[in-house]
C-alpha cells in the first residue's frame, strides 16, 4: 500500500463535527438530544437575507466572483468595521472566503514558516491546534482554566513569547468558554503585544453574542498594533448562517495578498448566492 502525507496523518478530525453528525443521525432516530456541539444558533436564518439569497438565484448570480469577493460584499465588511469597530481597512485588505475556519486557515498559511510558534490559550477551539500542525508549527499554550474566569493574564502572555513566537491567536468572545475579555483585559493584552514583531489573529466570529451590557472591544482598534493584526469574522453566529460558509479577514495587504492566492488554488471564491445574501445581512445590521 502507498503511503500516505504523514502531516495530514498526524491531523485529527473535527471532534465538533463528528459529534453535531451524531446528533443529527440521534435525531433522525427520534431520540431527544440536547447538542453542546457547534457553535450553532438556535433560530432560522432571517426571512429577509434567504430573500436575497432566492433573488440572486433567480438573478442568476450564479457564477465565479472574484477570488477575494464581490466588491459590494467588501464594500459592506468595509463599512461594518467603520460602524462596528472604527476601524478603516481598504478593498485589497479584506479576503471574503468559506467561512471563518477557511479564514484563518488561511492566514496561519500566508504567515508561518515550519517550527514557527503559535501561541493561543486553554480551553482552545478545536481547529487551532489542527491548522497549526498544518502550517508545521508548534503550539504554545497558555492555561486559563475556571480560576481565572478562563481569560489569561498580559504577564502569562509575556511569559509565553519567545524568538519563534511568530503568531498570537485571540478569541473573545471565546469558543468554548464564552468568556469575554472586557476592553481594558484586551488593552492590557494589547500593551504587551505592541512591543513585540509578533501577528495577532483576532478570531471575533461571536462579537454580536455578548450579553450583560458587555462591549466588544477588538485587539485591532490599539493605537499602534492595526498593522500587526488580522481581524477574522464572519456571518454564521449573529446571521444563524453556519451553512452559508461566508466568512472573512480584514489586516495588513501583503498578508492578505498571500492568503488570496492560496484560495485561488483551493477553494476560490465563496458561493456567490452566499455572498449576495451576505449583503443584505449587512444592511439590516447597519440600519
Amino acid at each position: 500500500m502507498i503511503e500516505l502525507s504523514k502531516l495530514i496523518s498526524s491531523v485529527e478530525g473535527s471532534a465538533t463535527l463528528a459529534i453535531t453528525a451524531l446528533v443529527k443521525k440521534l435525531k433522525a432516530e427520534g431520540k431527544d438530544v440536547l447538542s453542546f456541539s457547534a457553535g450553532e444558533p438556535d433560530f432560522p436564518t432571517p426571512t429577509f437575507i434567504k430573500e436575497a439569497a432566492i433573488q440572486a438565484i433567480n438573478d442568476n448570480f450564479t457564477k465565479y466572483t472574484a477570488n477575494a469577493g464581490t466588491p459590494d460584499l467588501i464594500a459592506a465588511i468595509i463599512a461594518k468595521f467603520k460602524n462596528d469597530n472604527k476601524l478603516d481597512y481598504t478593498p485589497d485588505q479584506i479576503l471574503v472566503s468559506s467561512g471563518a475556519k477557511q479564514s484563518i486557515y488561511n492566514v496561519l498559511m500566508a504567515i508561518c514558516n515550519p517550527g514557527d510558534e503559535v501561541i493561543y490559550q486553554s480551553p482552545y477551539w478545536v481547529s487551532y491546534p489542527e491548522m497549526v500542525k498544518l502550517v508545521q508549527g508548534k503550539s504554545v499554550i497558555i492555561d486559563a482554566g475556571p480560576e481565572s474566569g478562563y481569560k489569561i493574564t498580559p504577564a502569562q502572555l509575556k511569559a509565553a513569547i519567545t524568538p519563534k513566537s511568530k503568531v498570537f491567536i485571540f478569541n473573545s468572545p471565546s469558543n468554548p468558554t464564552g468568556a469575554t475579555y472586557t476592553p481594558e483585559e484586551i488593552k492590557a493584552l494589547c500593551a504587551v503585544l505592541v512591543e513585540t514583531d509578533i501577528m495577532t489573529i483576532s478570531d471575533e466570529i461571536y462579537e454580536k453574542i455578548i450579553f450583560d451590557g458587555g462591549e466588544h472591544y477588538s485587539p485591532a482598534q490599539y493605537p499602534g498594533l492595526k498593522d500587526k493584526i488580522v481581524v477574522i469574522n464572519g456571518l454564521s453566529k449573529a446571521y444563524s448562517m453556519t451553512g452559508w460558509r461566508v466568512g472573512y479577514a480584514a489586516g495588513p495587504k501583503h498578508i492578505i495578498d498571500l492568503a488570496a492566492n492560496l484560495q485561488s488554488h483551493s477553494t476560490s471564491n465563496a458561493c456567490s448566492i452566499s455572498q449576495k445574501s451576505s449583503i443584505s445581512s449587512f444592511d439590516g445590521s447597519n440600519n
